[in-house]
């Protein structure tokens, strides 16, 4: 499935939240969608744990 076919079925679900339960499902959608998309991306192997946790300090930005 193309990108644009899931952003556009991400959107649409989004619109359904947030037009029958309001603004708080419609965060609630994001936020849950944002999740899964992280473990997917976990799950698939494009994503190493230590990628989100680790600590980066001044040394590590001037390469």
């Amino acid at each position: 499935m193309s990108m644009a076919v899931t952003g556009l079925l991400a959107g649409m679900g989004l619109g359904f939240a947030g037009y029958f339960g309001g603004f708080g499902a419609f965060l609630l959608v994001a936020a849950l969608g944002a999740v899964g998309f992280v473990v997917g991306r976990f799950l698939d192997g494009d994503l190493e744990p230590g990628d989100l946790l680790r600590v980066r300090d001044r040394a590590d930005r001037r390469r």
